[in-house]
């Protein structure tokens, strides 16, 4: 009862949480490029930057009374979730979760199903990098010795180290700025592997569905297969 009590709460409360990530990273986002705005401006920001945390937060709350766990417990069980709540610019990453889902299908393959996590998985890839790098020009503009002094910067920064590249030439000097990095690197190599991985099984659900019913590429002969001929 209990853990339908929370799947019911989850799947009404994932379009609300969606909208709210949004809207946390829309105003964080105007907070640091446009340091130049009226002060009602960035006041109305920094009250939606609080309110989507005060939401998080609440859904954080509600989601453990109804899962019955004691709070040592469910912060051990639903480690990623407490690391969101305290750090809101990685909600992307829950995607991974998804993708644990997919995993543990079994049957016929749903291309439909894994390209969906493709897409997730993508999409949450290039807001984790643009999180990233408001996150690392916020903390790097005007200090001393830093490379990355512009938003272009801190985004190209981004897309090397999420993908893995790292080219060395823009690198964070700041104590924040580098935490940030080493966030970046571990999950963006989650949500890329959740790409790869998604497509990898579903290949190896259609060539092993191939194999069961016999089936074998046009123009083969079947003395290729069977070692005759």
């Amino acid at each position: 009862m209990t853990d339908s009590a929370l799947a019911r709460w989850e799947r009404r409360t994932a379009g609300v949480l969606a909208a709210a990530s949004l809207l946390f990273l829309a105003s964080y986002a105007v907070l640091v490029l446009g340091p130049g705005l009226p002060g009602a401006v960035r006041d109305l920001c920094l009250a939606v930057t609080c309110a989507a945390w005060a939401l998080f937060a609440a859904d954080y709350v509600v989601r453990r009374r109804l899962s019955g766990q004691r709070w040592p417990r469910f912060v051990r069980t639903h480690w990623l979730d407490t690391l969101v709540l305290l750090l809101p610019l990685l909600r992307p990453v829950r995607i991974v979760q998804a993708y644990e889902r997919v995993k543990r299908r079994h049957g016929r393959p749903r291309f439909a199903l894994h390209a969906r996590v493709m897409l997730y998985a993508g999409v949450s890839t290039l807001l984790l990098g643009f999180a990233a790098s408001l996150a690392v020009y916020q903390q790097e503009r005007g200090a001393p010795g830093a490379t990355i002094q512009t938003f272009g910067d801190s985004v190209w920064w981004a897309c090397t180290t999420v993908s893995s590249v790292g080219y060395g030439d823009m690198a964070p000097v700041t104590p924040v700025g580098r935490l940030v990095a080493v966030g970046l690197m571990g999950c963006g190599l989650a949500l890329l592997g959740a790409v790869v991985g998604s497509f990898s099984s579903w290949l190896l659900q259609v060539f092993a569905r191939e194999d069961e019913n016999g089936e074998r590429p046009p123009g083969s002969s079947p003395g290729a297969f069977d070692g005759k001929g």
